[in-house]
């Protein structure tokens, strides 16, 4: 199995990148990576990684991409100038069926714009999505979609979005009827946007006709209560509530961590503490939650943070090969064919 990678995304540079894909090698014997970037950068990294991870070096392909796509692109400028960059050869990648699904740590605008035109759109979506998964309460997730790729949508397509983030519930999660909202300001009927009033009267007219249970507006704070798998908002709105909560999630955990700390001493009781907190990080820590996909498109792309370290990029790698396994893509289309129906 290849995946394509593109390394010069990142903020931490390169080396994150490198380091993230060698543990996802070391920990996938099957799996072959194909590094888009500079060829001599990408070879002094890999001369660096220490052990474990040399051992994977064999399954890292270095592919020679000079050009790079600047965090501050835009979706034009990337238009006009993205073909030969490390983003566009890993887009072209996937396109061409060489590699099963691609990662990139870079500009958000400029993954969509490029991954719109090398990949394409399933027949019946104009625009990606970006969607990730949100710990929520009793150990669930919940499906945010959009975060950033669709600023002020119209109503056709927020419903858009809440067919595809149902999918996305469904294939991964093996969810039967994925329980779907609208994040609005209120419960109240006359309360939200035109756009947000519109499309709760889409989808409740569609109520019955797809596989999942509308459940109306939802507030903030219900994404985490564990009682809906997919939130539909336009991508302001998703991009907010996604910082906010990955920024006060950090938070929590290192004031816990002082708190424990603080008040408890001993050896016994440092011990106790200790695994009670491992699992809380394990469970709240951002990091493990990194990689967003790019619903819609005709294959597999995975957006990691831009601030990612090498542990958040494996897990954006991690995402990527969860929709491999359920062929996300033929399963949204295949799922908007029918809705379509």
């Amino acid at each position: 199995m290849r995946l394509a990678i593109d390394v010069m995304g990142g903020d931490q540079g390169p080396q994150a990148i490198i380091a993230g894909s060698a543990r996802a090698a070391v920990e996938h014997p099957h799996l072959e990576l194909i590094l888009f970037g500079p060829h001599q950068q990408i070879a002094a990294e890999l001369s660096r990684l220490p052990q474990p991870l040399a051992a994977a070096t064999s399954r890292l392909v270095v592919r020679d991409a000079p050009d790079s796509v600047a965090s501050s692109a835009t979706a034009a400028w990337a238009l006009r100038n993205g073909q030969a960059t490390s983003m566009g050869h890993m887009l072209r990648s996937v396109a061409q069926g060489e590699a099963v699904a691609g990662v990139s740590a870079g500009s958000t605008a400029a993954l969509v714009a490029l991954a719109r035109r090398e990949v394409g759109m399933i027949e019946g979506i104009s625009r990606p999505a970006i969607s990730t998964a949100i710990p929520a309460r009793r150990g669930s997730r919940c499906y945010l979609l959009d975060l950033g790729a669709n600023v002020d949508s119209p109503a056709h397509r927020l419903v858009d979005f809440a067919l595809m983030g149902a999918a996305m519930a469904q294939c991964v999660d093996g969810t039967v009827q994925p329980r779907v909202a609208l994040l609005n300001v209120g419960a109240e009927a006359t309360k939200g946007s035109a756009s947000v009033r519109e499309a709760d009267r889409l989808l409740r007219q569609r109520a019955g006709r797809d596989a999942f249970v509308y459940h109306g507006y939802a507030e903030g704070g219900d994404v985490f209560k564990g009682q809906l798998d997919v939130v539909v908002c336009d991508g302001f709105v998703g991009n907010a509530v996604l910082k906010a909560s990955e920024g006060l999630t950090s938070m929590l955990v290192e004031r816990v961590q002082m708190a424990f700390e603080s008040r408890l001493s001993g050896r016994l009781a440092s011990l106790l503490a200790k695994p009670v907190l491992k699992r809380l990080k394990q469970e709240l820590d951002p990091v493990r939650y990194n990689g967003a996909s790019l619903l819609g498109l005709r294959g597999i792309v995975v957006k990691s943070h831009g601030g990612a370290h090498a542990d958040g990029f494996y897990y954006a790698i991690h995402r990527a090969l969860q929709e491999v396994e359920h062929d996300l893509p033929a399963r949204i289309a295949g799922r908007w064919q029918a809705s379509s129906l």
